[in-house]
Formats: C-alpha cells, structure tokens, sequence
C-alpha cells in the first residue's frame, strides 16, 4: 500500500502541462463544491504538493516561507497559479484577498508565502476566488 501511494505521488509531481491542467480543473471544481471558494492552500493540498502537517507548521511560523514546504519546483507553481488564475477570471469568479496570520501563542504575525516576500506573489498566494 506505501508503495502505491508514493508511486501516485511520484507520477501526480511528474504530469505534463496538459495532465495537470486537466487535474487542475478536477481539483478547482471539487473545492468550489466543498468550500465555495478556491485558495491557492487548498489546491497545493488537494494536488498533495503540500502536506498539511507542512502547512500547519508554516501557520505556526516553524516554516519560514510557504514556498519551501511545496513539493514541486517554482515553475510548477507558477504555472499552477496561473492556470488558476486565469481559469477563474474567465469564470468570473470574484477575487478577495484574505490575510493569512500564524497560529498559536502569542503576537499573531503575517505570514510570507514566497522566499522573495515580493509584494506582487504575496498578494496572488493570499488571493482566494468565489463563485461568480
């Protein structure tokens, strides 16, 4: 059985752009009916290029940046969030930024997404589309 699934988890970091895009679509479509809304978090989980004990390590700030704890390249990421991206705006989905804080004990701190703390890649990882 742990051969299986690390086998499932090799070949879903090894889909080409077109298998991903398809899943990509899988992925967004099931998290709109379970949550009714699309977060960058949730499609990194739900791809299993994040695993939630990484994601809520980042929460409690043991991670210094999301971006470390996803298991595929920058490249992947980018494209993932812009295939996203660009899915949703022709969806018409709405766009709302929502402030990602660390949990636990003590002064709750903003979170960094990226290793570059770019202004522009923060905002798009905090970014969450709704339904139309």
């Amino acid at each position: 059985m742990a051969y299986k699934q690390s086998y499932d988890l090799s070949c879903r970091r090894n889909m080409n752009k077109k298998q991903l895009e398809s899943k990509l679509s899988e992925v967004t479509s099931a998290l709109f009916q379970e949550k009714g809304y699309i977060a960058f978090v949730d499609v990194f989980m739900a791809l299993h290029y994040l695993d939630k004990k990484d994601y809520e390590s980042w929460r409690m700030k043991r991670i210094p940046y999301l971006e470390r704890a996803i298991h595929v390249n920058l490249s992947k990421i980018s494209f993932i969030m812009k295939t996203v991206q660009k899915n949703c705006r022709n969806g018409n989905c709405r766009e709302s930024w929502t402030g990602y804080h660390s949990w636990g004990k003590g002064k709750k701190e903003s979170l960094v997404f990226s290793k570059s703390g770019d202004k522009n890649i923060e905002q798009t990882y905090s970014t969450h589309f709704l339904k139309p």
